[in-house]
């Protein structure tokens, strides 16, 4: 193999980069699951250039680590909402609530308690490419992608159930 041309993989699992959410899974006849939570883990594989391996181009898996609990950090604690469902027909946020209309339920509930995300539902497969493109630009903003061939983030609802998703620098 021309070592110049190669590849390698780093990953990343660790008991800290995990949040716990709630949230109700929207179906495509307008039903939904009721308020429930999980205790998401996260695991984050990076597929970089064979030049990362050299010092000067070293990359730390700080940088990852402290972009990935910054995102679980956010999500932590709190009722996820769908904002693109089009089962949401209510939503307005006070300085204290957020008050929506999901499926035909009414909810108020804490603004500091809830997160909207602009998804259509909340499952593992939205929650995964949700966080991998906060995580595509976190990682832009704080170190630049130039070694990075590629990621693959997965969530997990419990252990051995989650979703995987994607991103290439490749165009």
């Amino acid at each position: 193999m021309n070592e110049t041309q190669s590849t390698f993989l780093i990953h990343l699992r660790k008991e800290a980069i995990k949040f716990s959410s709630a949230h109700m899974t929207v179906f495509s006849d307008g039903e939904k699951e009721p308020i429930h939570g999980h205790n998401y883990q996260v695991e984050l594989s990076v597929e970089l250039d064979n030049a990362a391996k050299i010092l000067k181009n070293m990359i730390s898996f700080q940088v990852f680590k402290d972009s990935m609990k910054t995102i679980c950090k956010e999500w932590d604690e709190k009722v996820l909402i769908p904002l693109k469902c089009p089962y949401l027909t209510e939503f307005k946020e006070s300085s204290t609530s957020v008050d929506f209309k999901l499926c035909g339920k009414h909810y108020l509930l804490p603004l500091d308690e809830t997160i909207g995300l602009p998804v259509d539902n909340i499952s593992t497969e939205t929650l995964a490419t949700e966080f991998l493109s906060k995580l595509v630009v976190a990682l832009k903003r704080d170190m630049g992608i130039k070694y990075i061939h590629s990621l693959s983030l997965r969530i997990d609802e419990s252990r051995g159930q989650g979703a995987s998703v994607f991103w290439s620098s490749k165009k």
